[in-house]
């Protein structure tokens, strides 16, 4: 596939279409998803240019890079013209830029939201296809002493262990906790089973006098938050009425 002849490469297409050299005058920001992927690719097939195979390529990933960063080499290999080293090529920037999210996200001095919550979390589990359950240890003042992965599991189910949970508190000094998993369907809404575990943990943090500020779940783009929702209230007052 790497051989195919007559193919269109960058330096073939007019001036106005090289996304090399509106780079050069406009600057990054300048450029769409597919031309930055064009220039990865550098050459396209001898049907479409780089910048239309980058297009198709976005389009089968519902124009999302969050999307595209989760396909495996085989699957991107399936395209006509990319071969293994344009598919490593793709791989490499797309997990580079996953990394800087996470660099991006443990400089992060606080959380006091929800959505402070997510945007460091949803780096960790938002293109995943299998659950994961991750924890935020905080201080006193509500900065994140570490960011924590507890467990791995399928499509459908990953064990929040409680006993993983508060040994790492413990061994941290934790003042708070924020608890966290993924949907990998997308769908946000928690089950039975995503409460009554949320019950045992929070239990677990009160004995232990640790805050449990709140449950995250993450989905594609989205989150729901137990503490917004009001639902780590709900199952304190459950609690005493017992």
């Amino acid at each position: 596939m790497e051989n195919l002849p007559n193919r269109l490469s960058l330096k073939e297409l007019a001036i106005d279409d090289r996304p090399r050299e509106k780079m050069l005058q406009k600057g990054a920001g300048a450029l769409s998803n597919a031309e930055l992927l064009a220039i990865l690719i550098g050459s396209g097939n001898n049907k479409e240019t780089a910048v239309e195979l980058s297009q198709r390529i976005l389009t089968d990933n519902r124009n999302k890079l969050a999307e595209l960063s989760t396909k495996d080499l085989p699957h991107l290999m399936t395209y006509r013209g990319i071969g293994e080293a344009k598919a490593i090529t793709i791989a490499a920037a797309m997990e580079i830029g996953r990394r800087r999210s996470m660099e991006k996200a443990l400089e992060r001095p606080s959380v006091s939201t929800s959505e402070e919550a997510y945007n460091i979390l949803k780096t960790y589990m938002e293109d995943l296809d299998h659950e994961e359950v991750w924890v935020l240890y905080l201080n006193q003042a509500n900065k994140v002493i570490s960011s924590k992965k507890i467990s791995s599991g399928g499509v459908a189910l990953a064990i929040m262990d409680v006993k993983l949970i508060m040994k790492e508190a413990c061994n941290l000094l934790a003042s708070s906790i924020i608890l966290s998993h993924n949907h990998p369907s997308g769908a946000i809404t928690p089950s039975e089973h995503d409460k009554k575990s949320t019950q045992r943990i929070k239990e677990a943090c009160n004995i232990f006098e640790i805050s449990m500020l709140d449950h995250i779940i993450v989905g594609k783009g989205s989150y729901f938050s137990f503490n917004d929702n009001g639902l780590l209230l709900l199952e304190e007052k459950q609690t005493k009425k017992k």
